[in-house]
């Protein structure tokens, strides 16, 4: 499973969502992986009973670049737009 880290709520915990399933997983914040940030991509695996929760800086890269490409092309086309602002 794939799930990115959402927030991290009074210090302590921290929200994963993951995208398959479309639920929350939380957990203590200092079981992240080291480097995990708000954004980070995870790869989520169950193992003997236990989550086993692996960053995924593949992942998190890619999705960043994608996100950084939507807005530059969204800031193009309002610099584009035909209509004025009052």
């Amino acid at each position: 499973m794939k799930g990115i880290l959402d927030r991290i709520e009074d210090d302590i915990y921290a929200v994963i969502l993951v995208e398959e399933e479309g639920v929350e997983l939380v957990l203590p914040a200092n079981r992240l992986p080291e480097g995990s940030r708000i954004n980070s991509w995870f790869t989520i695996d169950a193992e003997n009973g236990q989550l086993a929760v692996t960053l995924d800086e593949e992942t998190s890269l890619m999705k960043k670049r994608r996100a950084e490409e939507l807005m530059a092309r969204l800031r193009t086309k309002k610099k584009g737009s035909r209509f004025k602002r009052n």
